[in-house]
């Protein structure tokens, strides 16, 4: 069975965690309807649009 082979150090272990922190940013894309961009695939907060048909309500 695998032992390992000594303490890691806080350091150590750190140093070797800091590299997963960063996410990438969305990408956002235009709505064809009113031109708010937004994150592709959903609807648009602005106009309540998807695929070309009015899914939600929005006032204004």
């Amino acid at each position: 069975m695998a032992v390992p082979k000594g303490k890691v150090s806080k350091a150590r272990r750190d140093k070797r965690r800091s590299a997963n922190w960063k996410l990438t940013a969305p990408n956002l894309v235009a709505c064809p309807k009113c031109g708010e961009l937004g994150v592709s695939h959903r609807v648009c907060k602005s106009c309540g649009t998807y695929n070309g048909r009015e899914v939600l309500k929005v006032e204004e």
